[in-house]
């Protein structure tokens, strides 16, 4: 019997266990994974933790000031040494048997005595072979990834393509937005596979569709976009007579970074799980995690142009009474119950529907893939050569 296809991929890739677990192998375990930006480690001894495909890693940063990434396992038992974020370590202790590490990642410490451990030079412990396993760290526009390999390629040879058609913000600039709660992250798990929110976000198609009242702000049909490398560029325009009134428009101060004929939506991905969207007065990042076949992390964070409480209370207001918003902000595609996502104004509820509707057609027997669009889901069939690619590279059979 003939597979079911999503283009290049088989629709298995999207629902089974066996794909799942061999991207974690051959995809996410091989390549550079954002772990955060670079304000998240500012201070000696301060750490943050990522899982990076089949490694969990932590970044922290030194005495001397210097970053450094270790796979997040002691070297006695495997223990799990740190747990998500934390301020101005001094050593890392495992919570079992208590081995210390320095900063530098090197054993320092067994709290038994020495008939215990016969195997380990107890006056010289960094010299046994047991200090922690390093990953390698590095800065991308502001953001901090890791690789799980130690001596990764450069970064650079791989963002490097992609890195001019980013957008002009100045990263280090801006500061990240935060929640009245406390929290600056927006988190979402969607019943949908990773690969299935990848291809929404880089479908130009459906912008002028799903989204004909949440984006309609933007010039879909002036957008351009392509392919860098294993990396998705893409931008578009500001409408004109919103352009003209952005000033007003905009509930956010503009970045200043921007030149203002350069103001519009740059929405590129990286390959292969992280979106960047950088906007008239919003930088975000978009990470995405898979958790299993069909269940995904979403993470966004958000930066903005650094002014005061009073200009953000000032700019909000001017944009609630301006005309140029009450025309083209907040609008569903439908205009019923606010409870109904597709009515809710809101684009990322609108794409999680859909998102989370086509992973719930994949066990259907009438599933197929229809006529494509050219132009507009182009991106997506290159999206699946990359992973299909990559995959095949790095030791898949598939």
């Amino acid at each position: 019997m003939t597979k079911k296809m999503m283009h290049i991929l088989p629709v298995e890739a999207y629902t089974s266990q066996k794909w799942f677990d061999l991207e974690m192998k051959t995809l996410f375990s091989t390549t550079w994974q954002f772990a955060g930006l670079v304000e998240d480690v500012p201070n000696p001894g301060d750490y943050i933790t990522v899982q990076a495909g089949l490694n969990n890693i932590f970044i922290i940063k030194g005495k001397d000031h210097r970053l450094r990434a270790f796979h997040n396992i002691c070297r006695h038992r495997g223990t799990q040494l740190l747990r998500a974020v934390g301020k101005q370590q001094t050593a890392i202790t495992c919570p079992y048997h208590d081995w210390t590490y320095n900063l530098e990642g090197k054993l320092i410490s067994v709290p038994k005595r020495e008939e215990e451990f016969p195997s380990l030079c107890h006056n010289n412990l960094h010299e046994c072979g047991l200090n922690l396993h390093q990953a390698s760290v590095d800065i991308f526009k502001g953001m901090l990834f890791v690789h799980p390999q130690n001596n990764a390629p450069n970064i650079m040879e791989f963002f490097g393509e992609v890195q001019p058609y980013l957008g002009p913000h100045i990263v280090e600039e801006l500061i990240e937005y935060t929640e009245k709660e406390g929290s600056p992250f927006y988190r979402k798990e969607i019943n949908a596979n990773w690969k299935i929110i990848v291809e929404n976000y880089i479908d130009h198609y459906h912008l002028s569709h799903l989204h004909q009242g949440t984006l309609n702000m933007y010039d879909h049909e002036k957008a351009t976009f392509g392919w860098k490398g294993c990396h998705y560029w893409f931008y578009e325009p500001l409408v004109a007579d919103y352009l003209s009134e952005v000033d007003q428009a905009a509930q956010f101060p503009l970045i200043e970074s921007v030149p203002r004929e350069e103001i519009g939506a740059y929405v590129p991905w990286l390959f292969p799980n992280i979106g960047i969207t950088e906007g008239e007065a919003q930088w975000n990042t978009f990470h995405i995690t898979p958790i299993s076949p069909n269940k995904t992390s979403v993470v966004i964070r958000t930066k903005l142009a650094n002014k005061s409480d009073w200009e953000y209370r000032k700019q909000y207001a001017k944009s609630l009474k301006s005309p140029i918003w009450q025309k083209y902000g907040g609008k569903g595609k439908y205009q019923q119950s606010k409870t109904d996502p597709l009515s809710s104004g809101d684009f990322m509820e609108e794409d999680i529907y859909a998102c989370e509707q086509q992973q719930k057609s994949l066990t259907s027997p009438f599933f197929s893939i229809g006529a494509r669009a050219k132009k507009g889901e182009y991106a997506i069939v290159r999206f699946q050569e990359e992973v299909k690619k990559w995959m095949l590279a790095h030791g898949a059979t598939i």
